[in-house]
């Protein structure tokens, strides 16, 4: 995210949430830099607003979690039209300053995508289909999220004839991932709750329940009272990669949640079903960004 005509652009002008805009079809990315601790700045959103972490941390304070939430980089946090939230800043200083980027998305692009989504992929789950829900969600970004996300920040700021419809293309795929996200979000709550409700939440409640063990694909198709191929394209349709892909993700997301409450890299690479602590840091650091120790010393 780094270019001389980019950094002249982001000259301090004030202290808090200095910003920098950078307007595209249906569409504006903007760069935020804090250069001061500050508590309870509030922020409001009029479209739907994805924010990604890019440096230093944020903690949000809103209406849908009873806890605050601590916002990393390598995470993104969206908030759906008419949210508010209140952000501290607990470690901005003039040297190390907080920066995140905000991508808004008209609502009307949103509901197009995910019309096409409705009758290209349509969803067994879900009484929303593939609309976004209202709501505010917070994830961790694949490594494709983040070669997405810079993408965007050089197609947003460059001089380009074609500038316009690749920031289009570009602002569809990320409403595509936001989309992906939420089902499988709502997926894995929906089977912690109902995990007998259909071969599919059966299948991911085993996977949650099991993710030390090596995937066991027969069990899962016998779970799921499909074919192997079944079994894959539904989890290819419904939530974008394979049982293998999910298992991985769930567990180095389990990694990262046991690393905030402080247990040591070797007990949770053991734990989670990992023989070797060196190819389990290779995993950690692929999908995250940064090694586990790294990411220990974050938090």
């Amino acid at each position: 995210m780094r270019s001389i005509a980019l950094d002249k652009l982001r000259t301090p002008q004030k202290l808090v949430e200095n910003r920098v805009s950078f307007a595209g079809p249906n569409s504006e990315l903007s760069i935020y830099d804090t250069y001061d601790s500050a508590s309870r700045v509030g922020l409001n959103a009029d479209q739907l607003l994805y924010c990604g972490m890019v440096t230093g941390r944020k903690v949000i304070h809103d209406n849908h979690h009873s806890d605050d939430q601590l916002f990393l980089p390598h995470e993104s946090f969206i908030m759906a039209p008419g949210e508010y939230v209140e952000i501290d800043f607990p470690d901005a200083t003039i040297q190390t300053p907080t920066t995140c980027l905000t991508i808004e998305i008209a609502k009307q692009k949103v509901e197009s995508i995910s019309e096409q989504m409705a009758d290209l992929c349509p969803l067994e789950s879900g009484s929303e289909g593939w609309q976004y829900n209202a709501q505010i969600l917070h994830s961790h970004h694949t490594t494709a999220t983040q070669y997405l996300l810079k993408r965007m920040v050089s197609l947003f700021t460059e001089n380009h004839p074609d500038r316009d419809a690749m920031v289009d293309l570009s602002v569809t795929e990320l409403i595509i991932r936001m989309l992906r996200n939420q089902e499988r979000q709502f997926l894995l709550e929906y089977c912690k709750n109902s995990p007998d409700a259909t071969g599919m939440t059966t299948v991911l409640h085993y996977i949650e329940q099991h993710l030390a063990e090596p995937l066991d694909i027969e069990m899962l198709t016998k779970l799921a009272c499909m074919s192997r191929s079944r079994l894959y394209a539904e989890f290819k349709k419904q939530l974008g990669c394979s049982p293998s892909e999910l298992q991985q993700q769930l567990r180095l997301k389990e990694a990262a949640r046991r690393f905030e409450t402080g247990e040591s890299i070797t007990k949770v690479c053991y734990d989670l079903g990992y023989s070797n602590p060196s190819h389990f840091s290779r995993r950690f650091r692929h999908f995250f960004g940064k090694s586990p120790r790294e990411y220990l010393k974050n938090n």
